[in-house]
């Protein structure tokens, strides 16, 4: 039964209801370890994530293209994913690991830098 009740969907109204009946004390705790990139996301979620990355990507255009001069607006930063870490946290590949993997794609040197 324990596994069911864990598996359902946090809009579920059983969720619901456990969510309620929690202390505040307990949602507090629990608040400032959530990690939304580790949750379940249903399809809707991550359709609604996409929909707001795009519109703050097209805001961030509009930027770009009426701004003259001085500081450029930095690109938005994406709403976090379940199962993707964030791109400051992924590792970078090195110069001379990605020319290794071109030579291996391809077959051939890659072009200088």
């Amino acid at each position: 039964m324990r596994v069911l009740v864990e598996h359902l969907p946090p809009e579920s109204a059983t969720m619901t209801a456990l969510r309620n009946a929690a202390p505040p004390a307990d949602l507090d705790a629990e608040a400032e370890h959530a990690d939304p990139s580790r949750g379940r996301w249903s399809q809707t979620d991550l359709l609604l994530a996409q929909s707001i990355d795009a519109v703050n990507r097209l805001g961030h255009y509009y930027a770009l293209v009426n701004t003259s001069g001085g500081k450029r607006p930095d690109p938005p930063t994406p709403v976090p994913r379940p199962g993707i870490r964030p791109a400051a946290d992924r590792p970078r590949i090195s110069h001379a690991a990605a020319e290794t993997l071109f030579q291996i794609i391809n077959g051939t040197p890659a072009p200088p830098p």
